[in-house]
């Protein structure tokens, strides 16, 4: 049971991170140019800053920090490998937002980028991100083991990649039926790796960083998992029941779109029991932690209450 103290600790904790993370993402894409690289553009670093800094609440790092933190890894270490995945997600973010996807016009609060600058510089500064967030990922601050960056790059790339974010997004697609009839889509393997996969990467990567017992990893993919899950139907909830200044985003747009999602096949009350019965599971997965897993617990009641 996670307690009062744990929460408030959490929400300084959350807090701390995300202005870490900002000030890390600064540094990581200034306009000094790096050994090895020849130019960085002016249009495509201010594209790229425009999408990554200024905003939300960066829970991925957070989960980066955290699942280390039980580990005891070094804090610099992994809000350098939380930087890299947050690279990912807002690269995602970017390309997600393009009229060929999902046709967005806002994005936490602010014009999405395609509409701040055009299409083209959008797709270059989410390639831009992408890179550089295997950049990041291999570098040996992270940790002095090679193996480990070797494992921790593998793990992101197919969090992010064919069998992880990127596949989920095609399937979406398919499901819309873009590519002519509507698709049969499995909801839960569909956001399973659209947007479990890289909230799940997250808790495993402090696992690997922290060298890990078998049993250990285990449990934060279990962890993992179930918060994936459960992050995606409180998204789902909030398309349905939330407000748009507070999202900072249009709302309806799954209903607009004839998606399938957890609202859809289970229903807002149905939807509401399974975020009860992820947290349930999450709560049961961090037990070997005893008191280590407080924080990480606390992300799990956040995850399924948040508002935007």
């Amino acid at each position: 049971m996670t307690t009062g103290t744990a929460l408030s600790d959490f929400a300084k904790r959350l807090d701390r991170t995300a202005e870490d993370t900002e000030a890390l993402l600064g540094k990581l894409l200034s306009d000094t140019v790096l050994p090895d690289e020849i130019a960085r553009p002016k249009r495509l670093m201010e594209a790229m800053r425009y999408s990554s800094l200024g905003g939300g609440k960066r829970l991925r790092p957070f989960l980066v920090v955290e699942s280390s933190a039980v580990f005891g890894v070094p804090r610099d270490a992994a809000l350098l490998a939380g930087a890299a995945l947050e690279c990912i997600h807002c690269y995602s973010l970017i390309h997600d937002d393009l009229p060929a996807m999902d046709n967005s016009d806002l994005r936490r609060g602010r014009p999405t980028l395609h509409k701040k600058t055009d299409d083209a510089t959008a797709i270059l500064a989410g390639d831009g991100l992408l890179t550089l967030a295997f950049d990041i990922v291999t570098r040996d601050e992270i940790h002095k083991d090679p193996t480990v960056r070797l494992l921790l790059t593998r793990a992101l790339a197919r969090a992010s990649g064919i069998g992880g974010m990127v596949g989920g997004q095609m399937l979406d697609l398919a499901g819309e039926g873009r590519f002519g009839d509507r698709e049969p889509v499995d909801v839960a393997r569909l956001q399973q790796m659209k947007t479990g996969a890289l909230l799940r990467f997250a808790c495993i990567a402090g696992a690997i960083l922290g060298q890990s017992s078998p049993k250990e990893y285990q449990a934060l993919d279990d962890y993992g998992r179930a918060l994936g899950e459960a992050f995606q139907i409180a998204d789902d909830l909030l398309d349905v029941e939330g407000d748009a200044a507070a999202l900072g985003k249009q709302t309806g747009q799954d209903a607009a779109l004839g998606k399938s999602t957890f609202v859809t096949q289970l229903g807002t009350d149905g939807a509401k029991q399974r975020v009860r019965d992820l947290l349930a599971h999450a709560d049961s997965a961090l037990a070997i932690f005893g008191a280590r897993g407080e924080v990480l617990r606390a992300a799990a009641l956040f995850v399924a209450d948040r508002k935007n």
